[in-house]
């Protein structure tokens, strides 16, 4: 049931991660570095805080425990994934929305996934066995399931735009499309790789009192403090460069409150997102490490359902429609097979 449980809380945080971009679509009158900054702010220092505060005994003993270099190491990680997000979005300037995300996520998923037991030397002591081949197993599937949905993005993109809007894609460039997704997809998977390098620290927290799923929450505090100097320069950057700021002036107050409420409720859902994890990870056992790859998938798979809700594939053929649900689909079975691969890690 631990198992069980681990895996469900890893994909509310999927949900999580593949909804929170819905109250953005409520904010008005602003540049998108202007809400994506107010929303950033509780995603990465309110909400990260606060959480940690209301679950652990002792938040601030925990990081006089801690020495520099265990706090150091994890924010090192977020400033790089904050470089991932950054790169995330050229690769869709150049290659497109659906063929960058596809290849972007993909990666992120592969690196973050395996890096890390790679790194520790776990990879061929899992392979020898049942349970470590089950769960690469679902890794795979994972990535063939992603790989599925992108290629019905591409589909859609070709069958619902006009000509006019194609011609737009002027800078298209597969080689530097396929660098850039490569720099994203290993600097996202320094989220994943800063979990596994903060682990004194959730030891540190674990032995002053804290429960072992929330171990974690100091970590994404420190991450994300890495992750808020790289999104939060650039956003200001780019306020001056737009000259956008006064957009948190010169507007009506009730549509700065009504802006603030749904920019924030965006950031908190996406913090969300690692909350659930980090309790799901840990729960998961010395093959924690899978569950990067269930976020990934569980992602895709509820921001693709969101976009059926909303009928954004409205107008492509049925079989492209079939397509995105095949893809759905086998992202949900590797899900299922790294759940396995996990269970059976008792019986080992």
């Amino acid at each position: 049931m631990g198992v069980l449980t681990g895996l469900l809380l890893v994909m509310t945080g999927g949900l999580a991660s593949g909804s929170f971009y819905i109250p953005f679509n409520k904010v008005k009158k602003w540049a998108w570095e202007v809400y994506w900054l107010v929303g950033g702010i509780f995603s990465w220092l309110i909400a990260p805080w606060v959480i940690a505060w209301l679950t652990l005994p002792s938040l601030s003993e925990i990081f006089r425990q801690a020495s520099l270099d265990q706090m150091l190491i994890p924010v090192v990680f977020g400033f790089l994934w904050g470089i991932g997000g950054l790169t995330f979005g050229l690769a869709l300037r150049y290659l497109g929305i659906a063929l960058g995300m596809a290849i972007a996520l993909g990666l992120t998923a592969a690196f973050g996934t395996l890096i890390p037991p790679a790194f520790y030397g776990q990879l061929p002591s899992m392979m020898a066995l049942l349970s470590g081949k089950v769960i690469i197993l679902g890794v795979v599937l994972c990535l063939v399931g992603i790989g599925i949905t992108g290629w019905a993005g591409i589909r859609k993109d070709k069958e619902i735009l006009d000509d006019q809007k194609r011609a737009s894609v002027k800078e298209f460039n597969l080689k530097k499309g396929l660098l850039v997704a490569l720099i994203s997809g290993l600097m996202n998977a320094c989220f994943a790789f800063g979990i596994a390098a903060g682990k004194p620290v959730a030891e540190i927290a674990v032995s002053l009192g804290a429960s072992s799923v929330h171990q974690n929450n100091p970590v994404f505090v420190l991450i994300l403090l890495g992750g808020l100097v790289v999104n939060g320069f650039y956003c200001i950057w780019m306020m001056i460069k737009n000259k956008s700021a006064s957009d948190l002036l010169f507007i009506r107050k009730k549509l700065i409150f009504h802006n603030l409420l749904f920019s924030g409720l965006a950031g908190t859902i996406w913090f969300l997102q690692f909350f659930f994890y980090g309790m799901g990870e840990s729960m998961m056992g010395k093959y924690g490490f899978a569950a990067w790859s269930i976020l990934m998938s569980s992602t895709i798979v509820f921001s693709n359902l969101w976009g059926l809700y909303f009928k954004e594939w409205k107008g492509v053929a049925k079989k492209t429609i079939l397509i995105v649900i095949a893809g759905l689909l086998i992202l949900i079975i590797s899900t299922g097979f790294i759940g396995w691969g996990t269970y059976l890690v008792r019986f080992e």
